[in-house]
C-alpha cells in the first residue's frame, strides 16, 4: 500500500495526554484506561478532585478547527434541550483545546451496556430520542462539516483504493467491474428517492454509539457528524430477515414519528447507505494504514481473502438494492 509514513499519534505519550488536561487546571490521579477508538485516541483519566472524566485527541488533519466546533455546538444545543448526548464539557466557555499542537476535548463518563436491539420496546425509545435529534438537526444546516453523498462515500474512495494499488493485482479489474455496477445501483437508488432532506445527523448510529441504561441510551461520539438523509441514523440498527428488518423499523419509528417527520421515501436508499458504507470502510482502513493501530487490530485487511470477500458482499448489495424498499410506499 501507498501510505504516509508518519504515526499520527507518535508525540501522545503518557505524560503528554495528562499534561494536556492539567493545563485546564484540572488534577490527574494519573490513572489511564485506554477506550475503544481507531479513529482518534480516546481515554478515560482518574481524577484528583471528582469522577474520572474521558478525553478524546483529535486525529491530526481530518477535521478542521471550525469542523469540530460545529460538532460540539451541535451536541451542546442538544444536551440544553435534555437530550441523551454527551457533550464536551467546556472551559473558560471553550470546548476545544489544545496543547503541544494536539487538539482534544473532555468529556463526563457515562456508563452503560449495548442496547437490545431484539427489544421492540427498546427501538421505540431510541426512535424518539432520534426523532429529538433530527427534529433539531433540520433546524439548520451545517455550514463546515460535509455531506453524505455518493461521491465521498462512493466514488472517491473507489478511486483512492484503485489509484493506491490497495486492491490486490489479480483482484483489481474484478473489484473495479463490481464497484462500478454497484455505484450505479446506488445512483439508482437516489433517482428513486428524489430529493430528500438533508439535515444534521449523528452519522455513525450504530448499537456501539449507544450507551444502554435502565433510564434509556446516551448517543455518545458525534465526530462522524454530517449532512445527510435521516435514514442513515435508522439503517444502522435495523439487522436480520427482510420481515425481521421490517418489524425493527416499524418500531424505530413508531417512537421516531412523535417528534420528527419521516419521509418514506428514504427507505429507497437503506441498501444504497449500506453499499457506501462497505466502500467507504475499505478505503478508511486503507488511508489509515500507516497508523500502527489499523495493522494491529484489523490484521485481516491485508489479505487476499478480505477482498475476496468484499468483492462478493458487493455482488450481494447489487441485488438486494433493485429489491422493493422495506414498506411498501403510497
Amino acid at each position: 500500500m501507498t501510505q504516509e509514513t508518519t504515526p499520527p499519534f507518535a508525540g501522545l505519550t503518557p505524560d503528554v495526554l495528562l499534561d494536556a488536561v492539567e493545563s485546564l487546571g484540572l488534577r490527574a490521579s494519573g490513572s489511564l484506561l485506554a477506550l475503544n477508538s481507531y479513529e482518534n485516541r480516546v481515554y478515560q483519566l482518574g481524577m484528583e478532585d471528582g469522577p474520572p472524566l474521558v478525553a478524546k485527541f483529535y486525529r491530526p488533519a481530518r477535521w478542521s478547527n471550525a469542523q469540530i466546533l460545529e460538532e460540539h455546538a451541535f451536541s451542546l444545543a442538544l444536551a440544553e434541550r435534555e437530550i441523551p448526548v454527551v457533550p464536551p464539557l467546556l472551559f473558560d466557555g471553550a470546548s476545544l483545546h489544545d496543547f503541544q499542537g494536539i487538539r482534544f476535548a473532555l468529556f463526563a463518563r457515562r456508563g452503560g451496556r449495548v442496547p437490545e436491539l431484539s427489544d421492540s420496546n427498546t427501538l421505540e425509545w431510541i426512535g424518539r430520542f432520534l426523532g429529538r435529534i433530527h427534529a433539531l438537526g433540520q433546524v439548520e444546516a451545517y455550514q463546515e462539516r460535509p455531506v453524505l453523498d455518493i461521491f465521498s462515500f462512493g466514488e472517491e474512495p473507489v478511486q483512492y483504493l484503485l489509484d493506491a494499488a490497495v486492491v490486490p493485482a489479480d483482484l483489481r479489474e474484478v473489484y473495479r467491474g463490481v464497484a462500478s455496477q454497484v455505484l450505479d445501483g446506488v445512483r439508482r437508488c437516489f433517482d428513486r428517492a428524489g430529493g430528500v432532506r438533508q439535515l444534521r445527523l449523528h452519522g455513525d448510529c450504530h448499537p456501539g454509539n449507544m450507551l444502554w441504561t435502565d433510564d434509556g441510551p446516551h448517543f455518545v461520539d458525534f465526530d462522524d457528524s454530517r449532512m445527510g438523509p435521516a435514514v442513515q441514523d435508522i439503517w444502522m440498527l435495523l439487522s436480520g430477515s427482510r420481515e425481521e428488518q421490517s418489524g425493527q423499523l416499524a418500531d424505530v419509528l413508531a417512537g421516531y414519528e412523535d417528534f420528527c417527520d419521516f419521509d418514506l421515501r428514504e427507505l429507497y436508499l437503506v441498501e444504497a447507505l449500506r453499499t457506501l458504507r462497505l466502500l467507504h470502510y475499505a478505503a478508511w482502513l486503507a488511508r489509515r494504514w500507516h497508523d500502527p493501530a489499523f495493522p494491529q487490530a484489523f490484521p485481516w485487511f491485508a489479505a487476499p481473502r478480505f477482498w475476496e470477500e468484499q468483492i462478493l458482499s458487493l455482488r450481494e448489495q447489487i441485488a438486494l438494492m433493485d429489491e422493493p424498499p422495506l414498506w411498501t410506499l403510497p
